[in-house]
């Protein structure tokens, strides 16, 4: 059974405790990328994506229109730093198109 401190805590630091605890980071970092992307580039763009993963730090997003997916290469370091700005770390280090 887990222990239990007597100690009054936030439930913010709770929360990030047990993300810790159990390991849930990389879990939540795949959903904080897909909403930080789906905020970011608006409902032009979203509505051409038609799939967004994060494995390990690279982000691949797959585009059905491949003008966009030519448009979107040109600013890749761009849409890093506004993805990693919006999650206030880095965890994208490298956008893949497809």
């Amino acid at each position: 059974m887990a222990k239990r401190n007597n100690e009054h805590i936030s439930i913010a630091d709770a929360l990030k405790e047990f993300v810790e605890t159990h390991k849930l980071e990389k879990g939540l970092n795949k959903v904080n990328v897909a909403e930080a992307w789906a905020s970011l580039m608006g409902n032009g763009v979203n509505n051409y994506t038609t799939s967004v993963r994060l494995e390990r730090d690279t982000l691949y997003v797959q585009l059905s229109s491949s003008v966009l997916r030519e448009e979107l290469s040109y600013g890749k370091q761009k849409i890093i730093d506004l993805l990693n700005e919006s999650l206030g770390k880095e965890i994208v280090k490298k956008l893949v198109l497809r």
